[in-house]
């Protein structure tokens, strides 16, 4: 049975881009997949950072709509929710790394679901983080 993966941002502004050129095809056929499995996991910074860069940085921005439809559908998947101790967690991940807060803040989501797929553009290709892989779909 397929594991249960975490997505970051940049994969599902991808996805959701056309102006992302090949990496929107990429995006967009492991958004589906990962969607007709039930087996994506996203977390509320990523929804957060989701709907600011689908209004202001894709390479075409969407309307207030179409962004909301974005971000109610995303909904539908497993959310985590960064509490307090996210946020203490991804502070020592920060500091063991050297990896910036907001990364470190998605690797702990993504400990914290049970994943064993962090897919990510930011991260390095191949890093474990205890038994999350980080992998770019886009290598």
């Amino acid at each position: 049975m397929p594991a249960r993966s975490f997505v970051d941002t940049n994969v599902l502004v991808y996805a959701h881009d056309r102006g992302a050129g090949s990496t929107h095809a990429v995006a967009r056929d492991l958004v589906a997949s990962l969607w007709e499995q039930r087996l994506g996991v996203i977390s509320t910074q990523v929804i957060q950072e989701l709907y600011v860069n689908l209004r202001r940085k894709a390479s075409r921005p969407v309307s207030h709509a179409d962004a909301r439809r974005v971000i109610d559908d995303d909904l539908t998947w497993e959310v985590v929710v960064n509490d307090g101790d996210a946020m203490v967690h991804a502070l020592d991940l920060e500091e063991r790394y050297q990896l910036s807060f907001w990364d470190a803040l998605i690797v702990t989501a993504a400990i914290s679901a049970g994943v064993s797929t962090l897919y990510s553009e930011d991260l390095s290709h191949g890093q474990l983080f205890g038994d999350v892989r980080i992998v770019n779909p886009f290598v």
